[in-house]
């Protein structure tokens, strides 16, 4: 072989042994940042007529979560409840004296703080970071019509 030749393929391996470096640093550092462990992030999604303004979820499986009522009527909340599994149990009449229900008017919101349970019925609790998923059950009364009813929705939340 003549000089020109083994040149040409020492430039050759440097050439592609520095891009496959190139290329391995920078995987290296998207794989540090997670861009390939993409993580689950927080949602409430609610049926018609209601919307998540806020919420978030303590390790003790204490949910705060503040609801926007969007119907058309007046309702009032008699009693929410929070499960890892869609059944209505564990509910809770949030506590304001003397009727024990919450009036909403059209377009107005309430926080309420209600104990998420797992799917053994036991209370949920966690540690920081984690992610509750479930289940989030609001048995209503529509004002106009005095009919007793029942929303659903579901709910992703970090555990601070």
């Amino acid at each position: 072989m003549d000089k020109f030749t083994l040149q040409s393929a020492m430039e050759y391996l440097l050439t592609y042994g520095w891009a496959i470096m190139i290329i391995a640093v920078a995987l290296a550092v998207l794989f540090a940042s997670g861009v390939f462990n993409p993580s689950i992030s927080q949602q409430c999604l609610m049926q018609s007529g209601f919307n998540c303004v806020n919420y978030f979820m303590s390790d003790n499986g204490l949910l705060s979560i503040s609801l926007l009522q969007t119907m058309q009527t007046p309702i009032n909340v008699t009693a929410l409840g929070c499960n890892e599994n869609s059944i209505v149990t564990n509910m809770q009449e949030p506590y304001s004296p003397p009727s024990n229900q919450i009036m909403l008017d059209v377009d107005s919101n309430y926080t309420f703080t209600v104990q998420c349970y797992g799917n053994s019925g036991t209370m949920f609790s966690g540690s920081p970071g984690n992610m509750y998923k479930g289940y989030i059950i609001v048995n209503y009364t529509n004002l106009e019509t005095g009919f007793p009813q029942t929303a659903y929705g579901s709910i992703a939340v970090k555990i601070s």
